[in-house]
């Protein structure tokens, strides 16, 4: 999936007052988007909410966003679709994916296996530095957490980012590709599924479990891993259908 990550070293960008950018792909000295900058830009978009389950990504209106042709428009479009964010149906045209109840739960069931993995990899290998890393990344989500200008989706995207970060860590790319897709994945379920997460919850369970990472207990950390995971998917509304959310596409990407 393209990747989209937040620094470790500096405070993200969206704590700070001013407006979110417009899309990264648009090249401000003028040159054409990439077929890849524009894929990771609308995956950042899908991740930090701002392109709900179901929208219609329409190739004439991402075409005028990034002032590129809709062949382009159309290639990172198929890109997308091969990590599951988007949907392309035929003679029908591309959609933010919508998962079903299914899919959602078999998503929090691989996430599980594959973070305990994650966990025992981390704890073998981790460094004074990625221990301070993780520190940060806690302290960013409480910063986070504090300031009532902060939007929810910035909130729940540093959350996630937390897996991310902390897969990376534990040295095995292949395996952090997958739990990065997989966090991706979460960031649609939970939009689509109204997740009742309190962030201030998950934030706290991110420090316990670093705190039982440094004291080396891998069995209690990876117990703590995975209850965290299935008190995220406990919240989320799984029993309950959800209407299609319509917005404008161009405004969205904008915002």
């Amino acid at each position: 999936m393209p990747r989209a990550r937040t620094s470790p070293t500096a405070l993200p960008a969206d704590l700070t007052p001013a407006a979110e950018p417009a899309p990264e792909a648009a090249a401000a000295d003028g040159r054409l988007a990439s077929t890849e900058s524009i894929a990771q830009d609308l995956a950042t978009a899908i991740v930090e909410k701002r392109l709900p389950p179901g929208t219609w990504l329409r190739e004439e209106a991402l075409g005028r966003v990034y002032t590129v042709s809709r062949t382009k428009i159309r290639a990172a479009l198929v890109m997308l679709s091969k990590d599951k964010l988007i949907e392309i149906i035929p003679d029908k045209g591309a959609f933010v994916s919508r998962p079903s109840v299914q899919e959602a739960r078999e998503v929090f069931s691989v996430r599980r296996v594959l973070e305990a993995e994650v966990v025992r990899l981390f704890i073998a290998s981790a460094t004074p530095a990625d221990y301070q890393m993780l520190e940060q990344h806690i302290r960013f989500e409480r910063a986070a957490l504090r300031e009532s200008t902060t939007t929810g989706r910035v909130r729940e995207k540093l959350l996630g980012d937390f897996h991310v970060v902390l897969a990376e860590a534990a040295g095995n790319q292949t395996l952090a590709q997958l739990v990065r897709d997989l966090v991706a994945r979460s960031s649609l379920i939970a939009m689509l599924y109204d997740s009742s997460n309190d962030p201030h919850c998950s934030s706290e369970e991110h420090a316990d479990f670093l705190a039982l990472c440094k004291g080396g207990n891998v069995q209690a950390a990876v117990a703590s891993m995975t209850e965290h995971l299935q008190r995220i998917e406990a919240n989320l509304a799984l029993d309950t259908g959800r209407p299609d959310r319509q917005l404008d596409l161009v405004k969205a990407l904008l915002a």
